[in-house]
């Protein structure tokens, strides 16, 4: 009988106790999901779903993750999988003189494969991450393409990166972004992308599109797990 009113009372405060959305910073959310390592919450302003402060996991933690990736230069499948944000960019690419954009790989990661294949395209790349090239110089720019793949998903006050990011683009540029979409509730929870303990901010369509109208951004799904956002 203790068990079950406790349980029923730990069970209210995930549902009542107020979580302020680490995106849109609005103050009202809801339970979304609860699974055997976590608590997950939907902002029911901008529908970002993302874990509860005390699943943040420690930036050494993170490290020991991101350290167990094993991509590389001569990983074909990788560059085949980085090919589903580059072939989008494609057209813009080839609209501009080669040399004459400028482009920043934001989360690049301890191989930056991707900015590799855009310099291959005539892009003047630059690279950020802030475990494996964590330069300031980089973050002191603007940049007409921006890319961030398999990144968003890690980060922990997405508000402080979106905004980072969106400072970072030049007019009419575009911020080309790779991430799995949250679909629905029923689909979530055997969502294999979920159970990666860095993976605390998931997107949807939604939440991309309440982003771009507010910061007036045209947004785009050239793929499932892709989507443009071009400076207006």
């Amino acid at each position: 009988m203790v068990k079950a009113i406790t349980f029923f009372f730990f069970s209210a405060l995930i549902f009542t106790f107020p979580m302020t959305c680490p995106l849109c910073q609005s103050p009202h959310a809801s339970h979304y999901h609860t699974d055997k390592k976590r608590d997950y919450f939907q902002c029911s302003r901008c529908e970002l779903v993302y874990v509860g402060p005390a699943y943040l996991p420690s930036k050494e933690r993170e490290k020991q993750e991101y350290d167990l990736h094993e991509n590389s230069f001569e990983d074909v499948g990788y560059r085949k999988f980085l090919r589903k944000v580059l072939t989008p960019l494609t057209p813009y690419i080839d609209a501009h003189e080669p040399g004459t954009l400028k482009g920043l790989d934001f989360g690049c990661g301890p191989a930056p494969v991707l900015a590799a294949m855009l310099t291959e395209q005539g892009v003047q790349m630059s690279t950020y991450d802030p475990f494996y090239a964590n330069t300031s110089d980089a973050l002191s720019h603007t940049y007409n393409i921006v890319t961030c793949t398999e990144a968003i998903e890690h980060f922990h006050a997405p508000h402080k990166e979106w905004a980072l990011l969106n400072s970072l683009l030049a007019p009419k540029g575009i911020l080309a972004i790779m991430t799995k979409r949250v679909l629905d509730k029923a689909r979530f929870e055997n969502w294999h992308y979920k159970n990666d303990i860095t993976h605390v901010s998931f997107f949807s369509e939604a939440t991309f599109r309440f982003l771009g109208q507010r910061d007036g951004l045209d947004v785009a799904f050239p793929a499932d797990d892709v989507v443009l956002l071009k400076k207006i």
